[in-house]
């Protein structure tokens, strides 16, 4: 596929991801949109990637919502064809959390509306110390529940600080996100690739199953509706990977303290 706003650089089992309109802080216009929603969907069957790295070029990760084009293509439409604009939004954090690959967040400086709800759509982020996010949304007229960031604030600090910044629209510095623990870490900019890489590094040693069956049960478990249901989820997933084929190989590799080799790594 060609992609104009989209940036891409697949090295064997690692697709690093650019949000590339630097000259508008990786604002979200409609084709960036329709891009992020192919490239992610797409994702579901490529088991030879294993890894997604995912940035955005220049000093910004995603300022939100390009308000000169979206003013200009929504004024005339119906409710029903402004619901389905909506759609095309909140359709690329679904397809981040269902494709199998785990995605790293590498946030740099402004990541705001709508990119605020994409980086909580990564599955590790890791920020600069100019990072900073909000629920823009609501200082622009709009509600702030939007994209999924009513699901997935609330999950990860809790109903009071999620209600602080959603009915407020305040700014979440980098200290702040790493002591609610938006992020992991706080790294220089020239550290960025180093700590992401290093992540990466980590995560392909790991057998092909085993992690992106550890990605859906984190998923699931976060709205899980007991202790046993994720423990059952919990012990199918041990199960189906002490049965694959790359198992061996990788308690083997462990032992002989080396690189493991997995088959099913195309």
């Amino acid at each position: 596929m060609t992609y104009n706003c989209l940036e891409l650089d697949e090295r064997g089992p690692v697709l690093r991801v650019t949000l590339n309109r630097p000259q508008v802080l990786n604002a979200l216009n409609l084709e960036l949109v329709d891009e992020l929603g192919r490239l992610f969907t797409g994702l579901y069957v490529r088991e030879d990637i294993r890894v997604v790295v995912m940035r955005g070029a220049g000093r910004a990760f995603c300022a939100g919502l390009d308000l000169t084009e979206h003013a200009a293509q929504t004024s005339t439409l119906s409710v029903s064809e402004g619901l389905a604009s909506t759609r095309r939004y909140r359709d690329i954090v679904i397809a981040m959390r269902r494709c199998p690959q785990p995605i790293i967040g590498l946030l740099n400086g402004p990541a705001c509306g709508g990119g605020f709800a994409l980086a909580l759509a990564t599955d590790v982020r890791i920020a600069t110390s100019t990072l900073r996010m909000n629920a823009a949304f609501i200082r622009i007229g709009f509600s702030a529940c939007d994209m999924g960031l009513s699901y997935f604030l609330p999950r990860m600090v809790g109903s009071s600080a999620a209600a602080e910044y959603m009915l407020t629209g305040r700014f979440i510095d980098a200290q702040r996100a790493y002591e609610l623990g938006l992020v992991s870490r706080v790294v220089a900019l020239e550290r960025l690739e180093e700590e992401a890489s290093a992540l990466v590094e980590d995560m392909l040693r790991t057998t092909p199953l085993g992690l992106c069956l550890t990605k859906e049960a984190l998923g699931h478990a976060i709205d899980g509706q007991s202790l046993e249901a994720v423990i059952a989820m919990e012990d199918r997933n041990q199960t189906l990977c002490a049965h694959g084929e790359d198992f061996r190989e990788s308690m083997a590799a462990f032992i002989e303290k080396r690189q493991p080799y997995y088959a099913t790594a195309r």
